[in-house]
């Protein structure tokens, strides 16, 4: 039976941190509002584009503009892969997971144009049979149905599946569908997001071979 690894994306495939900050200080600074560390952007991260701004907005005292999460998504578009880079381990690991017959797919909060630019740009997009994002189904994470959506497009089976992130809302998703997690230590989330995750990696390649221990 075929193997499949869904993975979040922001936080464990790639450090997307660098360029997040560089657009959302463009857009506090077109409202006069104070930028925001990369440190502080991380703490952001992990719920969407429109999490991200009002998140963003209220640290600074304020409600996002009617304009602000379409400006946001406008300049990440095109400045998504700038400084963002795989972490070490990524490139390995997916070909070995591949070369092994299994199933790779991307479940993550990010809006899928935005993913499937930003996987493509890292020349990354070609290893996987799924990108499920924000906007791809009806729901999202912690939503379970969203990392269920996703492994149905990768063609992988609920028996046969571990789901890879580093925040809580991967390790809601994944207990909710019945599917074991690994939490991604190096990521963005707290160490406590990873209550409830099958087990704790503390880079990509031992995620690979906790992966692989969890479903010999």
């Amino acid at each position: 039976m075929i193997r499949t690894l869904l993975l979040d994306l922001d936080g464990t495939l790639v450090d997307t941190v660098p360029d997040l900050t560089a657009v959302l200080n463009r857009l506090m600074r077109s409202r006069d509002l104070a930028q925001f560390t990369r440190p502080e952007t991380a703490r952001m991260v992990g719920d969407g584009v429109a999490k991200l701004v009002e998140r963003a907005f209220a640290a600074r005292g304020r409600r996002p503009d009617p304009e602000a999460v379409a400006d946001f998504s406008a300049d990440y578009g095109v400045h998504a892969a700038v400084e963002s880079r795989p972490y070490p381990g990524v490139v390995t690991g997916l070909r070995a997971l591949l070369h092994d017959g299994w199933r790779l797919g991307v479940c993550t909060n990010k809006p899928e144009a935005a993913a499937r630019s930003l996987l493509a740009a890292l020349g990354l997009d070609s290893c996987f049979g799924a990108i499920g994002g924000g906007d791809s189904f009806p729901v999202r994470k912690p939503d379970p149905r969203h990392l269920l959506a996703t492994l149905e497009a990768a063609g992988g089976c609920h028996e046969r599946a571990v789901m890879g992130g580093d925040h809580a809302n991967d390790v809601a998703a994944a207990s909710g569908a019945g599917i074991p997690c690994i939490f991604a230590a190096w990521g963005y989330g707290l160490p406590q997001m990873a209550d409830g995750a099958a087990a704790v990696a503390q880079d990509f390649t031992e995620m690979v071979t906790l992966a692989r221990r969890l479903l010999r």
